[in-house]
C-alpha cells in the first residue's frame, strides 16, 4: 500500500511526480505531505514589479509611450499591437516564473495549495491595468498567507488593488458621502455580491440583496491611490480608504449591525464573513471536490470543514486535514487534469528542457487555460466534463507529441512510465509503451495514458 500512497501523493496532492520523486516519499506519503505546510518556497517567485509599482507606471510614464506611438503616425492597429506587447512580457514573465517553481518544486502539494486558492480569488485581464496586475495578487495576497488564517488571506485578497479595479471597487462611491452628492456616480455591488457568492458563503449562504447592498456600502471608500484622487506620488497604485467615498452610517450585514466610518468597518466585515460556518461549508466543498472528486464524498467535505472550524479558519490545519480525509489515499484516480496541470505535470515528468516564456505561454494558450485569464471572477471550473472533450484531448496529444520530441530518442519511455506512475501504471499501458516504434512514440503514450490523465 505504502508505494501506491507515493503515487497518489505526488499526483492527486502534488503537481505530478518528478523522476526519483516516488523512491524519496517511499512509504511516507503522509509525512512527505505534512512537512510541506509552511513552506517557505510558496512565498516568492522572484523579483517582479508590484501592482502598485506597475500602476504607478501606468499613470506616470504610460501617457508618455502613448503619445510617442501617436506621434509616429501609428493606426489604431497597430498601436493595440504595440500596447498587447508592452504589457505581455511582464505578464508572460511572471507566467514563466510561475512555472518554472511548479516544475522544479520538491514542495508541489504546498504549490498546489497556492494554485487553488489563486483560483478561488481569480482576476481576469479585462483591461490594461489588470493584464499587467492580475499575477500579482497571487504574488502578494495568496503566497504571504496561504498557511495562515483565511480571514487575514480573505482581507488581502479581497484589499489588493488587482481585485479592487477587477470587481469596480475603485469605482464604489457611497451616494450620501462628500464625493456621491457631487459626482454622477454612485454603488457598485460587484464586490460585495462575488464576496458573498464565491469568496465566502457561497451561493447557497444565506445571504439576501439587502445583505449584498450592506456590504457594498460597507466597502466603499476602498479605492486605488491616483493622481485622479489627488495622491501623493510615493502611494500611487496602494490600496487605500478615501473617507470622502465612504457611505456614511451603520449596516446591517446578517443580523450583525457594523458602525464607524473609518477603514476597519471592511475588515471587521471580512472577518465576519470569514468566520461563518456557511463559509466552512462552502469552501470545505470546494477543497473537497479540486483534491478528491467531481462529486465529493460528504464525509470528506465534513471532514475539512470541522478541522476549519475546529482550528476557527486555520489554512495550515486545514491542509493536514486533506491528508487525513476518508478518500485520501483511495486508490482510484478520480480526477481529471486541467490542462494547466496536465502542462506541469507533463514537465515534471519528462523533465524537458525549459521552453522559452514564450513558448510556454503558447502552450498554455493553445491547450486552453492561460494562466490568469479564468473568464469569469469564479475562476477556472474544475469538472472533467469542462475538460474532457474530444477537441480538448486533441490538443493534449499534439502538446504530448510536441514535447516527446523535443525530450528526444535518449528517453527510456518503459523505465519513464514506472517512474512517474509508480503503482498506478497498469498493464495495458506498460505493454502499449513497450512496444511504441520510437521512443518520443513511447513518450507520447506515457502523457496520454489514463492513468497520466487522472490524478
Amino acid at each position: 500500500m505504502s508505494r501506491i500512497n507515493a503515487a497518489i501523493a505526488a499526483t492527486r496532492f502534488g503537481l505530478g511526480a518528478r523522476p526519483g520523486e516516488l523512491d524519496r516519499i517511499g512509504g511516507g506519503a503522509e509525512d512527505w505531505l505534512a512537512g510541506q505546510i509552511g513552506s517557505s518556497e510558496v512565498r516568492s517567485l522572484g523579483e517582479a514589479p508590484t501592482a502598485a509599482e506597475s500602476l504607478t507606471w501606468l499613470q506616470t510614464e504610460y501617457p508618455g509611450f502613448r503619445r510617442r506611438i501617436d506621434e509616429d503616425g501609428a493606426d489604431p492597429e497597430e498601436i493595440q499591437r504595440r500596447v498587447r506587447e508592452l504589457v505581455r512580457e511582464p505578464r508572460i514573465a511572471h507566467i514563466s516564473a510561475r512555472t518554472g517553481l511548479a516544475v522544479t518544486t520538491q514542495d508541489s502539494f504546498a504549490e498546489r495549495w497556492v494554485r487553488f486558492w489563486s483560483n478561488h480569488f481569480s482576476v481576469g485581464p479585462s483591461s490594461l491595468q489588470l493584464a499587467l496586475i492580475g499575477p500579482t495578487l497571487e504574488a502578494e495576497a495568496i503566497r504571504p498567507n496561504a498557511f495562515g488564517r483565511f480571514e487575514d488571506l480573505l482581507l488581502a485578497a479581497e484589499l489588493h488593488p488587482a481585485m479592487l479595479i477587477y470587481l469596480d471597487q475603485a469605482l464604489s462611491i457611497g451616494p450620501n458621502s462628500r464625493a456621491g452628492r457631487f459626482l454622477d456616480r454612485g454603488l457598485n455591488e460587484n464586490l460585495a455580491r462575488e464576496i458573498l457568492e464565491l469568496h465566502t458563503l457561497g451561493v447557497d449562504g444565506g445571504y439576501d440583496q439587502e445583505d449584498v447592498e450592506a456590504l457594498a456600502r460597507i466597502l466603499t471608500g476602498w479605492t486605488i491611490a491616483s493622481r485622479r484622487l489627488r495622491s501623493a506620488p510615493e502611494d500611487y497604485g496602494q490600496p487605500v480608504f478615501d473617507e470622502r467615498l465612504h457611505e456614511p452610517g451603520a449596516q446591517r450585514l446578517l443580523g450583525r449591525r457594523f458602525s464607524g466610518d473609518g477603514p476597519d468597518k471592511a475588515r471587521d466585515a471580512l472577518r465576519f464573513l470569514a468566520d461563518r460556518p456557511q463559509t466552512a461549508g462552502f469552501i470545505s466543498a470546494k477543497l473537497a471536490r479540486h483534491f478528491f472528486a467531481d462529486d465529493p464524498d460528504p464525509a470528506d467535505i465534513a471532514h475539512i470543514a470541522a478541522a476549519w472550524r475546529d482550528s476557527g479558519g486555520d489554512l495550515a490545519a486545514i491542509a493536514r486535514s486533506l491528508i487525513t480525509a476518508p478518500s485520501a489515499f483511495s486508490p482510484a484516480p478520480v480526477k481529471f487534469k486541467t490542462p494547466e496541470e496536465y502542462l506541469v505535470s507533463s514537465l515534471r515528468a519528462l523533465e524537458a528542457p525549459p521552453p522559452s516564456p514564450r513558448q510556454l505561454y503558447t502552450g498554455y494558450v493553445a491547450l486552453g487555460q492561460a494562466p490568469f485569464s479564468a473568464p469569469s471572477p469564479a475562476g477556472w471550473p474544475d469538472r472533467a466534463e469542462d475538460w474532457a472533450s474530444p477537441d480538448a484531448v486533441l490538443k493534449r496529444l499534439d502538446f504530448a507529441s510536441t514535447l516527446a520530441d523535443r525530450v528526444g530518442a535518449a528517453a527510456r519511455p518503459r523505465e519513464r512510465a514506472v517512474e512517474i506512475l509508480g503503482e498506478r501504471l497498469t498493464p495495458d499501458t506498460a505493454l502499449a509503451i513497450s512496444r511504441a516504434e520510437t521512443a518520443e512514440q513511447g513518450l507520447t503514450l506515457l502523457l496520454m495514458s489514463p492513468e497520466f490523465q487522472r490524478r
